[in-house]
């Protein structure tokens, strides 16, 4: 039996959701940014899994009804889904009959009975969610795309790889040893360049030929477009948010904050990633260059709420260090042996 995966929705903070996101302007999917994220990673449930693992789905049930009144701890995509909510506050005061928001929607495998507990921990915390789907262990993909889903966060790897095939971003999410403290006033999210915004193709001659393959490569074809990867749409779901801060003279303290953070080395292969996103008319914020150095350190200071890569060494090397990071299983690294992580 496949186990259980969350997606949620949510707008408002600190206040009665239903004076703030009044069902007639409840934003429909074509119009919202869609985030789609798994129970397991909004909210702790490892005592939960191990039940299930050790002594079934009967047992499992059985002891989720008879604790439905304590809620879940948070996980490590909570901080992520709060700072939505803030961003969605925001929204509301300058455009109060706008349906272009974050909706985060709730989608979950699990029995009904285990609905119970998810919705008093989602009342507890003070977590809007307008939409929740339960699938009794049927994928929830299709369901992914019904809602014109723009993330999905999981942690179940084989469901997130599922999703990437059907062309829907998404990301498998890890617990870090430590939590840093993020921004409760801004949302945060950095990306990895190469098969997470653009395609593997210069990856893939690096793993190939070298690096001075890799960077005569990137000189040849400085004024080629890189193909996109399977975050780039989320980028522009991004963009599209922010550019509505911009037209009220918000760019400065605009809740959204973008992130590169990239080992290409700028002079010798960061142009072709800059003229990329030019010419697709993506802004990132901020481009960190590393040229190969470890991004954990660069990561800390940052303190996303969510990184992206493509590369178990880098998420394990940001976990290490407090920063919530998400594997984006797709590409020639994917090929690459790296060392198990523990999975959230």
């Amino acid at each position: 039996m496949a186990f259980y995966d969350v997606a949620l929705a949510s707008p408002s903070k600190d206040v009665s959701p239903l004076s703030v996101f009044p069902s007639n302007i409840t934003p429909k999917p074509e119009n919202a940014v869609t985030i789609a994220v798994s129970s397991r990673v909004l909210f702790r449930t490892e005592r939960e899994q191990k039940v299930f693992e050790q002594k079934g789905v009967e047992e499992y049930l059985q002891y989720q009804v008879e604790h439905e009144n304590e809620p879940f701890a948070p996980g490590p995509a909570f901080p992520f889904v709060k700072a939505l909510e803030t961003v969605n506050s925001r929204l509301r005061e300058m455009y109060p009959q706008s349906e272009e928001l974050f909706d985060i929607v709730l989608v979950t495998y699990n029995h009904a009975h285990v609905g119970i507990r998810l919705i008093n921990t989602i009342n507890h915390h003070n977590l809007f969610i307008e939409r929740f789907c339960m699938t009794g262990g049927s994928s929830p993909i299709g369901y992914l795309k019904a809602w014109h889903t723009n993330l999905y966060l999981s942690a179940d790897a084989e469901k997130v790889r599922e999703a990437l095939a059907e062309g829907i971003a998404a990301a498998t999410m890890f617990m870090p040893e430590k939590l840093t403290e993020v921004s409760e006033s801004q949302l945060r999210v950095a990306f990895d360049g190469d098969a997470v915004l653009f395609s593997d193709e210069s990856e893939r001659i690096f793993k190939a030929h070298g690096l001075d393959k890799f960077f005569e490569h990137e000189r040849e074809h400085e004024d080629t477009l890189l193909d996109h990867g399977p975050l780039k749409g989320f980028l522009e779901a991004l963009g599209k948010l922010q550019k509505k801060f911009y037209a009220k003279g918000h760019r400065l303290d605009c809740p959204i904050r973008t992130y590169l953070v990239t080992a290409r080395s700028a002079a010798s292969s960061g142009i072709r990633a800059l003229k990329t996103l030019r010419a697709w008319g993506l802004e990132i914020d901020e481009a960190l260059f590393l040229a190969g150095a470890p991004k954990g350190p660069m990561l800390e200071k940052i303190r996303p709420h969510i990184y992206f890569d493509d590369q178990m060494f880098h998420v394990e090397g940001a976990a290490e260090m407090g920063t919530v990071a998400a594997h984006v299983p797709y590409g020639i690294a994917q090929k690459q042996p790296c060392k198990k992580s523990t999975n959230a």
